[in-house]
């Protein structure tokens, strides 16, 4: 099995509540807050976990605004990267889920291998950057108003890249 980093970023606690989760069902020990990542906790890795809320006008999580940086500075040529990304389908049904997006445009060019998407069907929403020919390029979770779906989608998301683990 490959090494693999958990790393997300939280403001009401519900990505942090996610990477848990997902950190659960991969038996991963490595969960890192990006307010606090530094270039030597993500080196080693190689695979990364990616994750983050949706705010505003569909920005990233506030502490991604420096840790996309710290991220971008390790060489990820050839690291797999999978995203996910918590948003309110109901609040922000037009830029639901956006913060996944900004993160693989961000990472794009680094030669990274982006990994894992889950269909967008089931959903209910109206726009979202993240989706990319019918699916999410990440899992993309509704805790707030979809809790019951949550386990369900992680365990989809986590099936389409396992094998790249």
């Amino acid at each position: 099995m490959k090494k693999i980093v958990i790393i997300y970023g939280s403001s009401t606690g519900t990505t942090q509540a996610v990477a848990e989760a997902i950190a659960s069902r991969l038996d991963v020990k490595d969960v890192f807050d990006v307010a606090t990542i530094t270039k030597g906790q993500v080196e080693p890795y190689d695979v990364l976990i990616l994750g983050t809320s949706t705010w505003g006008d569909g920005e990233l999580q506030d502490d991604w605004n420096d840790g996309i940086n710290v991220i971008k500075s390790v060489n990820l040529a050839g690291k797999d990267v999978a995203l996910f990304g918590c948003g309110d389908s109901m609040a922000y049904s037009d830029t639901f889920c956006n913060g996944m997006h900004l993160l693989k445009e961000e990472l794009e060019g680094t030669g990274c291998n982006f990994i894992g998407g889950i269909p967008a069907d089931g959903y209910s929403y109206s726009d979202s950057t993240a989706v990319e020919e019918g699916e999410f390029i990440g899992a993309a979770i509704d805790d707030n108003n979809e809790p019951e779906k949550t386990g369900e989608r992680i365990d989809t998301w986590l099936a389409s890249f396992k094998d790249r683990l």
